[in-house]
Order: structure tokens, then C-alpha cells, then sequence
């Protein structure tokens, strides 16, 4: 198996000062990797760093393929492509429907045939089971159906990898576990690999992974 996530010896700085210090981090292709810890404890700035919003100034790091360290700005949008991230509180669109969430995003990310773009949106909203909510407006949908559309969006591109940022973070526990199971399902089936943000330890008990844990400043498994 590959690695879709190589860290090594990585620090990670957050304005002037280091957040995260000599951080070793592998996740294999189709692994579901929970990532705990404190709030403030660096889980966010990690995943920063994963998606190059936060620059990795010592050590090496990878991600599906790309050099973290060496990356220029211009090459961050294709870096993106390959990574699906989903966060605590969606990022929906709210002025445009659940299919026409999914077409912004096609649209900008290079597809441009109506018919494949519409079939792909179609196709995602399946994955997730709400297909039947593609014409609906974003406010009129539940937090679990919400979330489920973030899911599908960010399977798009079918990226190497989810990078979930507390994802059940706003919802209650029933559909809490509906989305867990969803994320555990898509990295068995679809061979995406997850790396899932947590501060939810009875989660991580019911469904359990490998876990790597933040704390003073390090990353331990």
C-alpha cells in the first residue's frame, strides 16, 4: 500500500510561532485515521498544513502525491482536486440549490460538459443517499442531510483522500453515527482514505480506528 499522507520530522507554524513540532504522520491509501485531541491542541493547523494553508517550514511532507514543502501557490488548486475536506459547519451554498452546490463546484475545478457534470453530481448525491434532495434549497434540509451534501461534494473529484474537520462536530449523536458510518463506509468502497479531526471520544470508542492523538505540540499514535 502507498502512502496518501508522508510527514516527516514536520514543523508547522502558525503566524510566528510553531504550533506543531517534529510531526510523523503516515496514513495508507483506503485508511481511516482518527486524529484527536484538546480544542486549541493543533488538530485544525495539522490539517492546514494537509491542505497548504499552512506552510510546512521544516522536515518533509506529502500528500497524494504532492511535495507539501516545495508546492507553489498556482499548483495548491490541483493539490485540492485530489483531497476532499469536509468541515464542522458545511460551507454550503445557501442562495443556490443541493445539484447546483455540486455544479459550482465542477464548474470550478475544470469540468465543463453539462451533461458529465450533472451525471457526477447525480452520482455523489447517490453515494451519501440523498439524491431526492437535489433540487432543495441548503436551509431546508436537517444538519445530518447537510452534512451528507459536504460529503458528496467533496467526492467529486473522487480524491485520494477525505480530510474531515470535526464533521459531526454540530449534529447529535444519532446522526452523528449515521455520518460515521457514511466516512467508514466510503474508505472501505471507494478505497478514499479519511483522516478524521474528532473531539468526540465515545465516537471514536463505537467506531473504532487507528487514532492518533495531538498534544503538547507533538503527534503521538
Amino acid at each position: 500500500m502507498e502512502n496518501i499522507i508522508n510527514l516527516s520530522e514536520v514543523t508547522i507554524y502558525q503566524g510566528e510561532k510553531p504550533v506543531l513540532k517534529d510531526v510523523n504522520v503516515r496514513v495508507e491509501e483506503a485508511e481511516f485515521v482518527y486524529l484527536i485531541g484538546k480544542t486549541g491542541s493543533g488538530k485544525s493547523s495539522l490539517l492546514k498544513a494537509l491542505y497548504a494553508e499552512l506552510p510546512i517550514s521544516q522536515g518533509s511532507g506529502s500528500i497524494a502525491g504532492h511535495d507539501l514543502k516545495a508546492i507553489k501557490t498556482k499548483e495548491i488548486p490541483f493539490l485540492r482536486r485530489k483531497l476532499g475536506i469536509v468541515f464542522q459547519d458545511f460551507q454550503l451554498l445557501m442562495d443556490r440549490t443541493v445539484i447546483q452546490n455540486l455544479y459550482f463546484v465542477l464548474n470550478a475545478t475544470g469540468w465543463n460538459d453539462k451533461a458529465e457534470i450533472h451525471r457526477r453530481a447525480m452520482s455523489v448525491l447517490q453515494l451519501v443517499g440523498i439524491e431526492q434532495k437535489a433540487d432543495q434549497m441548503p436551509h431546508t434540509l436537517s444538519g445530518g442531510e447537510q452534512q451528507r451534501v459536504s460529503i458528496a461534494r467533496a467526492l467529486l473529484n473522487d480524491p485520494k483522500i477525505i480530510l474531515a474537520d470535526e464533521p459531526t462536530g454540530n449534529l447529535d449523536v444519532e446522526t452523528s453515527e449515521e455520518i460515521m458510518q457514511l466516512l467508514i463506509a466510503l474508505s472501505k468502497e471507494e478505497k478514499t482514505a479519511v483522516l478524521m479531526a474528532t473531539h468526540d471520544l465515545q465516537m471514536v470508542q463505537k467506531f473504532p480506528a487507528r487514532t492518533l492523538k495531538v498534544e503538547n505540540q507533538g503527534v503521538i499514535e
